[in-house]
């Protein structure tokens, strides 16, 4: 069996049996991302206790691209810290921007390598992104929202 046949056979069971794919709540923070250029859409829910992503879900419709790479998204970052996570999200990000150039770490991206060749076709990078940036979004929203409440609660506890 070839690699390319390996990644393929990596993306189709992610589309066909997705995991995390099951809003659930409680929930920290809930980002909805979409790419109007082809209907992909994607909702994601992030828990984060102790700076570790607690929980990740997420419910969406589209291509088989964007459906795998939420579902091996969600697989790497849950359980880690969200700053891994976010680490993570940055190197699959130069993986898709290498236009074909760069394979990935498989010690380090894991099945996210499977995309690898999605590089080559502009037009599919922003479906394996999807999730990803989603992910981004939400743990950069839930940074903020952190803080925020901390602020707040110095600001009582100094009344």
């Amino acid at each position: 069996m070839s690699l390319e046949s390996l990644y393929q056979e990596i993306i189709l069971g992610h589309y066909k049996n997705p995991h995390h794919k099951q809003l659930h709540s409680p929930y920290d923070v809930e980002v909805h991302h979409n790419n109007p250029s082809c209907g992909d859409e994607v909702t994601l829910r992030l828990s984060v206790e102790e700076g570790v992503v607690a929980s990740i879900s997420w419910n969406g419709v589209g291509c088989s691209i964007s459906q795998a790479s939420t579902s091996v998204m969600c697989d790497l970052v849950s359980g880690k810290p969200k700053v891994q996570g976010l680490e993570l999200e940055r190197l699959f990000l130069d993986l898709m921007q290498s236009k074909g150039n760069f394979s990935g770490d498989i010690e380090v991206l894991e099945d996210a390598v499977a995309f690898s060749g999605v590089a080559k076709y502009p037009a599919r990078v922003k479906c394996a992104l999807l999730g990803w940036m989603a992910f981004r979004d939400a743990a950069l929203r839930e940074s903020r929202e952190s803080e925020q409440g901390e602020q707040r609660e110095q600001r009582e506890q100094s009344k």
